[in-house]
């Protein structure tokens, strides 16, 4: 199985944290938080992963090079200028696998990444969502994903208002076919101009998990992930 990590954006809401260096290597617990996901994936024997960096990206690709040191497969497809999460994609279309799984680069969310990709593959859709009930544990982030009795998503909403039960939980599942939903040129969201096209399609499944995940979007959210580090948990704790 193939993990790609988005791993390209510009961090501006951590402030002083990303003027000098990418998002994935903020300092997280005295690691750059790239190596957290790292860590959670070889756990998992999933060494084959695709970083698709962008914003001081020559600094990611120098402090983990080839991944061989660490016992992963690292390959890299770094953006000039920013082309959006799907533009990200299309533009590494060259180095996907038939299917894979997709994580954002600021979001840690410990779980067995084969099961939403087992899913996908049973499920027939084009893609997947894992998405989490904020009742189990307020991640500070709007519930943004409504599903049908079938588990597909029938909403999703980046800046919700309405009463949605699910958010989205920063790990996904795709067929390589998606790219042939990406406009060719410019920069192209998955969240804005991907999903409604899957989620009409009835192509987008969804894949519920119990465990909060955390992320470092800001400075609030990255001092909870390292609480949640620093007491009865460590970086290898994988759960459903």
């Amino acid at each position: 199985m193939q993990a790609v990590i988005l791993a390209g954006g510009l961090g501006t809401r951590l402030g002083k944290l990303t003027q000098a260096v990418p998002k994935p290597l903020v300092q997280v617990a005295g690691v750059p938080y790239l190596e957290h996901q790292l860590r959670l994936l070889k756990a998992q024997s999933v060494s084959d992963l695709l970083l698709l960096t962008g914003y001081l990206g020559e600094q990611i690709e120098e402090r983990f090079g080839n991944g061989s040191s660490c016992g992963l497969a690292i390959r890299y497809s770094r953006e000039q200028q920013p082309m959006g999460t799907a533009g990200a994609l299309r533009d590494a279309r060259r180095f996907l696998a038939d299917s894979f799984v997709l994580i954002y680069g600021d979001s840690y969310l410990p779980i067995s990444y084969r099961a939403p990709h087992e899913l996908l593959l049973s499920s027939g859709a084009q893609g997947l969502l894992v998405v989490y009930d904020n009742t189990l544990g307020d991640t500070s982030v709007k519930n943004n994903v409504g599903l049908d009795e079938r588990g597909k998503v029938t909403v999703y909403e980046k800046d919700s208002n309405r009463e949605l039960r699910y958010v989205e939980a920063g790990v996904l599942a795709f067929r390589k076919s998606i790219v042939d939903l990406i406009p060719p040129d410019g920069p192209v969201s998955l969240e804005m101009e991907i999903f409604p096209r899957l989620i009409a399609q009835k192509q987008l499944a969804a894949y519920i998990t119990r465990q909060r995940f955390y992320d470092i979007g800001t400075p609030e959210r990255l001092s909870a992930f390292e609480s949640f580090l620093a007491h009865d948990h460590h970086t290898d704790t994988i759960s459903n």
